[in-house]
């Protein structure tokens, strides 16, 4: 008998419900209704999130949202077989909020609850779009907090290859958006700005490009790009977006090669980008055309699927269950994991039976 998983993300400033059913046996799962809410004009006015306005927030919207998605597949509560959640890493108040609901709901329905890695559901959300991955691959996950390079094997079967040792590739792009007077969100608006201007017009630094290894650090980009702020002055304004693009062009190589690197490290021939960076587009053109000289083939998330969505949470949910990585559990005691290492998933213990 199929399975139909409710999945809530709630790990930061988008609240997102989600249906995905688990069909019998090695079937893949199908997403049946998805419903988002992003909270970024109401943090626009700070200038970046603030935790505890987006947990109100969330309060406020994940059981509309849940009604939406309901009445978009034309299911009834009742037919929801597993309520999942994301469970980590993110801010602890928001992600209370999404646990707390799930296992209020799960215990009323008197369903079962499983808690999610945030990054496993950006990791495994390029399963949801029309040309899915095969595994294995090297996956690039590439959101606000976290630039990571990992090898998966599997479901829950991951080997991280390399990571930030500072400011990840997603708060370059924020902060160097800040520094150049730019807009919250500042990642997408200085991609935008970056098309109007020459990537080459600056010569950025490429933080450990050549360290021999696939660890990454964007901390000293920005402050390059804070200096070369400076030197402009006045000529700031007739030179950013020549200066958004070079910027750009910095991060946007270093995460090619070291994916690259990554690639003849490990011998595969498949790459997975995930995450919201993953949208960016000069990331996606440099990609697709360093892979395509190789031979080796590159799959992303649909681009409305790129940002935090509950349709990454219960598709995880539904591929952890089918994997037999883990069981869903009725002890609707719940905790959240704020800082939550991605590779540590294959050696937490599964939750309690069903």
């Amino acid at each position: 008998m199929s399975q139909l998983i409710l999945g809530i993300e709630s790990s930061c400033d988008e609240t997102g419900v989600a249906l995905v059913r688990l069909p019998d046996g090695a079937g893949v799962p199908v997403l049946e209704a998805h419903a988002l809410h992003s909270q970024i004009e109401m943090h626009q006015a700070y200038g970046g999130v603030v935790p505890e306005l987006a947990s109100r927030d969330h309060i406020r919207r994940v059981l509309p949202l849940t009604q939406s998605v309901l009445d978009q597949a034309g299911r009834q509560l009742a037919e929801v077989d597993v309520v999942a959640y994301t469970r980590g890493p993110g801010l602890a108040g928001a992600l209370l909020v999404g646990a707390g609901v799930a296992c209020a709901l799960g215990a009323a329905l008197g369903k079962p609850v499983l808690g999610v890695h945030h990054l496993e559901g950006h990791l495994l959300s390029p399963f949801l779009s029309a040309d899915p991955p095969e595994f294995p691959f090297v996956a690039l996950l590439v959101s606000g907090g976290h630039t990571q390079l990992m090898r998966v094997d599997g479901v829950g079967r991951y080997e991280l290859l390399g990571e930030t040792i500072d400011d990840a590739a997603g708060e370059a792009f924020d902060k160097s958006a800040k520094l150049l007077g730019l807009g919250y969100p500042g990642g997408p608006a200085l991609s935008r700005l970056a098309q109007q201007g020459d990537g080459e017009a600056f010569k950025l630094p490429r933080p450990l490009l050549h360290s021999g290894n696939l660890d990454f650090s964007f901390a000293g980009l920005k402050t390059a790009v804070l200096t070369q702020a400076r030197k402009l002055g006045d000529d700031l304004d007739a030179r950013r977006a020549d200066l958004a693009a070079s910027t750009e062009a910095a991060i946007v190589d270093v995460l090619v090669r070291k994916t690259l690197s990554a690639l003849k490290g490990t011998g595969l021939r498949r790459v997975v980008v995930a995450g919201g960076v993953g949208a960016n587009r000069l990331l996606r053109e440099q990609l697709d055309a360093a892979c395509a000289r190789l031979k080796v083939r590159v799959h992303y998330p649909e681009l409305h699927l790129c940002t935090d969505n509950g349709a990454m949470i219960a598709m995880a949910a539904a591929m952890r269950l089918q994997a037999g990585q883990q069981r869903p559990s009725r002890d609707y005691a719940f905790d959240v994991k704020p800082r939550w290492p991605l590779d540590s998933l294959q050696t937490d213990a599964p939750a309690v039976a069903a």
